[in-house]
């Protein structure tokens, strides 16, 4: 196996409107760790209490943090919405940069630029600046196309039926 801190990091985005999008992000994550990597998730938007953060207490190599308050993010955000995004961004930035991570996940990042919280120009600047061997994932509806061109890899995820629109609400530790 290849020593992780000696892999060049790549840039992925898992986009579209199916289901899967931070699930893929966490099979990735779960396959880092268990090479031995570090991982730095950002959930954005997010806030409530996600099966995934009882991960961190599983495996000492991932921080997982949530910077959104849990309520829904429309298209009129709230100054507390661009707050929590802002410290998002900052922290991964951080993240990306020291070379401490193996991957870091920004999920539903792109929703937060979709939704006015932030701009494709400040994640293209924290991707010009990421450490060289750490691998980036990008997830959310929308991916802007700057941001699909300046990626290594790129999966749009369809949806071709889903049990929501038969009534079935989002249940636990299969959607959250």
């Amino acid at each position: 196996m290849q020593d992780m801190v000696q892999r060049k990091g790549y840039v992925e985005i898992y986009t579209g409107n199916g289901k899967g999008k931070t699930t893929a992000a966490l099979g990735v994550s779960l396959r880092t760790l268990l090479a031995g990597g570090s991982v730095f998730f950002a959930q954005f938007i997010k806030g409530r209490g996600t099966a995934e953060l009882r991960l961190a207490s599983l495996f000492p190599g991932l921080e997982i943090v949530q910077f959104g308050d849990g309520e829904f993010v429309g298209m009129h955000a709230s100054e507390a919405d661009m707050a929590h995004a802002w410290k998002g961004l900052q922290r991964s930035k951080e993240a990306v940069t020291s070379g401490k991570y193996d991957l870091v996940v920004l999920d539903e990042i792109l929703v937060a630029i979709l939704y006015g919280l932030l701009s494709v120009e400040d994640i293209r600047d924290l991707l010009r600046k990421k450490h060289e061997y750490t691998e980036v994932i990008l997830t959310g509806r929308n991916a802007p196309q700057e941001l699909i061109e300046a990626a290594d890899l790129v999966t749009d995820m369809k949806n071709v039926k889903h049990y929501y629109k038969a009534g079935v609400p989002a249940r636990e530790g299969i959607e959250f």
